[in-house]
């Protein structure tokens, strides 16, 4: 007997992912992607226990080990007097505590090694140049209509499809038929930097986080330590081009927007321009929180990653959730008792309420991380009195049970 197919649209960190945890359970792949080449583009991530066992699950402990940090701790800061509010153990503590790591990964290394992955094996076609413009389910499989880059059409027809093409999502646009995600009225600000290239007390080995009033900045190694990744995100109106994550920043709205917070924070952004980095700007959009499993399959199609689920940079979770999700498709999938539909069922029942909790969570934290006035003095007593105990999320690194909704 064959073995089933799922085609999957979009080569991200997500997409690949799922290839993956389909292949190890026994399904035949072939994966879309838009782009005619993957090439190094963005720039860190933050990757907590929850994933990092996943990814060692799939036999990833070796590459990760080469190329990733490893930070031994989380220092949370005020923005405004660089006075330490908290910190959290991370290094060995995290990893004996949930059983892997956290880590942080330059996000094309990380695309890199799920990518070795996936080409190790001919049974794993990736179709690049490839876009999907559009499906049809029928009673036992999906009928895709992907198009070239040259303008030609190819037609293809498999058992499941799995849209992990991110935040424009078409397979997400067929199944549910929604409108475009919308502005969060936040920006973020990426830039990545030789730490050779900074003074050294600007160096650093740790995450560290500044809070201040309707702005945020985190900082952390990746490679081994070489390059610093730095992302600043204050409040602000969006670019007119939301279809395209990455665009070019102004250096100087950046130094704006910080101008009254302190010395060392300043000294930091300003060192980037200094040394020859480029800041990159990425408005930040969303969805609200997943509601229902139906949002994220239906009969014989499937979401996952962003776009299911894109939620905000607050709890840097984007690329674990995607990673969690496809850890639980590929459990469903392996499932030989079930119809392919019931499987992907299965793997919404098992993920909707956990993604929407992280949504939730995120959106959150959004407030306090940007608090002002009474409620910013309240954060920071409370950070300084509780500290690990406050920033520790056993219900999020264990996955353990969804926190009740507030």
């Amino acid at each position: 007997m064959p073995r089933r197919q799922i085609l999957i649209a979009g080569g991200g960190i997500g997409g690949l992912a799922a290839a993956i945890a389909s292949r190890q359970a026994g399904w035949e792949v072939r994966l879309a992607e838009r782009a005619s080449a993957f090439s190094e583009v963005g720039a860190g991530v933050q990757l907590g226990p929850n994933a990092v066992r996943c990814l060692d699950a799939w036999g990833l402990r070796a590459p990760l080990q080469a190329v990733a940090c490893f930070p031994e701790r989380l220092e949370i800061r005020s923005a405004i007097d660089a006075g330490e509010l908290g910190r959290m153990r991370l290094g060995r503590t995290m990893a004996e505590r949930y059983g892997a790591p956290y880590l942080t990964i330059h996000r094309a290394d990380l695309h890199a090694l799920l990518l070795a992955a996936v080409s190790d094996r001919a049974d794993a076609p990736l179709l690049l140049d490839h876009r999907l413009t559009d499906f049809v389910q029928g009673d036992d499989a999906v009928a895709a209509r992907l198009l070239r880059g040259d303008g030609s059409e190819l037609a293809l027809e498999a058992d499941l499809l799995l849209g992990a093409d991110g935040l424009h999502s078409r397979v997400r646009e067929g199944l549910l038929g929604e409108g475009v995600a919308q502005p969060a009225g936040h920006l973020a600000y990426r830039a990545v930097v030789p730490q050779r290239a900074l003074a050294q007390h600007l160096r650093s080995q740790v995450v560290t986080v500044w809070l201040g009033p309707q702005l945020h900045v985190v900082h952390y190694p990746l490679r081994g330590g070489e390059l610093l990744n730095l992302v600043a995100i204050r409040h602000g109106q969006p670019p007119a081009d939301l279809v395209h994550w990455d665009h070019g920043a102004n250096a100087g709205e950046l130094q704006d927007a910080l101008a009254r917070t302190c010395a060392p924070l300043q000294d930091m952004v300003q060192a980037v321009s200094d040394a020859g980095g480029q800041w990159r700007l990425w408005p930040l959009v969303e969805r609200a929180p997943v509601a229902a499993a139906t949002q994220m399959a239906q009969g014989l199609v499937a979401l996952l990653g962003d776009a299911a689920h894109p939620m905000r940079p607050y709890l840097a979770q984007g690329a674990g959730m995607a990673i969690e999700d496809a850890a639980e498709l590929g459990r469903d999938l392996g499932m030989q008792a079930l119809e392919p539909a019931l499987r992907l069922r299965r793997y919404a029942l098992n993920r909707w309420q956990r993604v929407a909790a992280v949504q939730r969570r995120s959106r959150r934290n959004a407030g306090i991380f940007h608090a002002t006035g009474a409620v910013r003095v309240a954060r920071d007593a409370a950070m300084r009195l509780l500290g690990e105990r406050l920033l520790d999320m056993p219900w999020l690194y264990g996955g353990g049970p969804v926190p009740v909704r507030h």
